[in-house]
């Protein structure tokens, strides 16, 4: 009993420490100063990050297509394209293999044109039919800042820029690594505060760890894997002999230990440690019942690991209504984007990884009839230098990203797009782009399109006022 015992002992308190949300959510709450609700939670709505973790090449996904931008891209990357060139792929960064952007909003880049490589042939798609978006040069900043301001530390600027841990931090928090909370679990908490319908056990999911975005001051992470809410093995094999003789008795006895359901203590640490693990099992077997129980998506998903992590997603959307939420934020991840080296072997089945989730994710959310209730981003760390070294890239700063969903103004691309060049007012250096929009103005349209109010989107991206730009209108 021992032997099998401890392997799932050790899945149930990860489970526990994860999955705690009721019990540590009122604690919490209790701290804290409740504001009244207002956010709007009619309907339903829901906010998937997919975050690539290492740093896009955004130079090697968002390529210049006019002839005279890709001829200086060309000569700068020449290395890196040569080695495109020899790859068994052959030269797929070649001008005449590139899936040319035709964006409504074309005039306002004065005659410069962009193209995607052939490994983002559905997000090129789902671009042209207006139903994805491409947002220009997005990284984390406290205030506008320009290249001179950057050198001269003229500004506020963000803690440890171009650390990976740091900066995936400040995309997610607007602080570097130790954060408390996210502002996709701060998108969330306005949605929790007004009760009703909303369960606070499932407004906020990850599928790849990494809580930090979806955790706010009421809304906690809850992880799951692509096979559904952990569980406990030997719960399921005693499920299995209820109805032997002595079968119940020994299953409601075991069940009774792993829940603490007898556990009268009065300390408060405890009292709140016995809450959290009996509500690991019950609301892991909730939402693996829920899934279990929503109609199956028709839509293939590819066999990857993002393409499983979105499925996922798409699953517990399709069982939303058995969850009783009406607003989620989700978190999936691919790693792999660290690319200092062997970019030319690693990059485009990276991309092609991408294209084929997030394509298919789409498809289910128009299968669901959701399509314009979903919107699913990208984040990363940073975006990466122009300048080469060797077969790779080198951390940078800003970078581009995409937004897919119904209910995006697609078919644009929105901010600004930097020369492909060194020396303009964006370039910090062997062109690492200076952020020319703040992750809070990427973040706030889509705080606005989740249904909170200017108050509420200001309190979640708290240097939001720092930034007086117009407001991107992407959704």
């Amino acid at each position: 009993m021992t032997r099998l015992f401890r392997p799932n002992r050790r899945r149930f308190l990860q489970s526990a420490a994860a999955l705690g949300a009721a019990s540590y959510g009122g604690f919490s709450g209790a701290l804290s100063g409740i504001s009244a609700h207002a956010a709007d939670t009619s309907g339903y709505k829901a906010i998937v990050c997919v975050f690539l973790l290492g740093g896009l090449d955004h130079y090697d996904t968002l390529i210049p297509y006019d002839q005279a931008s890709y001829n200086r891209y060309a000569e700068i990357r020449a290395p890196l394209l040569s080695f495109y060139a020899a790859s068994p792929a052959g030269p797929s960064r070649a001008r005449n293999r590139l899936l040319p952007l035709a964006p409504d909003n074309a005039a306002d880049f004065g005659g410069r044109e962009f193209a995607l490589p052939e490994n983002l042939t559905g997000l090129s798609t789902l671009f042209q039919q207006g139903n994805a978006a491409i947002v220009g040069n997005v990284g984390p900043l406290i205030v506008p800042t320009t290249a001179a301001q950057f050198q001269d530390e003229a500004v506020s600027l963000p803690a440890r820029l171009f650390s990976h841990n740091d900066q995936q931090s400040t995309w997610m928090s607007s602080r570097p690594e130790g954060a408390a909370t996210g502002w996709g679990g701060r998108f969330v908490d306005p949605t929790l505060l007004g009760g009703g319908a909303q369960s606070d056990q499932f407004a906020a999911i990850t599928t790849r760890g990494n809580e930090l975005f979806l955790t706010g001051e009421q809304a906690l992470a809850y992880q799951v894997s692509v096979g559904g809410a952990t569980e406990i093995e030997l719960l399921n094999f005693f499920e299995g002999v209820r109805s032997e003789p002595g079968g119940e008795d020994l299953f409601q006895s075991l069940r009774d230990q792993l829940t603490a359901s007898t556990f009268s203590g009065s300390n408060l640490l405890e009292q709140d440690i016995a809450a959290a693990a009996e509500n690991s099992i019950v609301t892991n077997a909730s939402y693996n019942a829920a899934v279990a129980d929503a109609a199956p998506l028709a839509t293939p998903f590819p066999q990857t690991g993002l393409g499983q992590q979105l499925r996922t997603v798409a699953q517990t959307i399709a069982a939303r209504n058995v969850l009783l939420t009406n607003r989620q934020a989700f978190l999936s991840a691919i790693g792999g984007f660290d690319t200092h080296a062997n970019q030319v072997s690693d990059l485009p089945g990276l991309q092609t990884e991408i294209d084929g989730a997030v394509t298919a994710f789409y498809a289910a959310m128009v299968e669901l009839g959701l399509e314009n209730d979903v919107t699913l981003f990208t984040a990363s760390d940073f975006g990466r230098t122009l300048f080469i070294n060797g077969d790779g890239t080198d951390h940078g700063w800003g970078g581009h990203h995409f937004v897919v969903g119904g209910s995006v103004n697609g078919r644009r691309i929105f901010g600004e797009i930097p020369p492909v060049d060194f020396g303009h007012p964006q370039d910090a250096g062997g062109g690492r782009l200076v952020p020319t929009t703040a992750v809070e103005e990427f973040a706030a349209p889509l705080g606005r399109w989740f249904g909170l109010t200017e108050g509420e989107v200001a309190a979640a991206l708290p240097n939001l006022s720092n930034f007086s730009a117009p407001p991107l209108d992407y959704i």
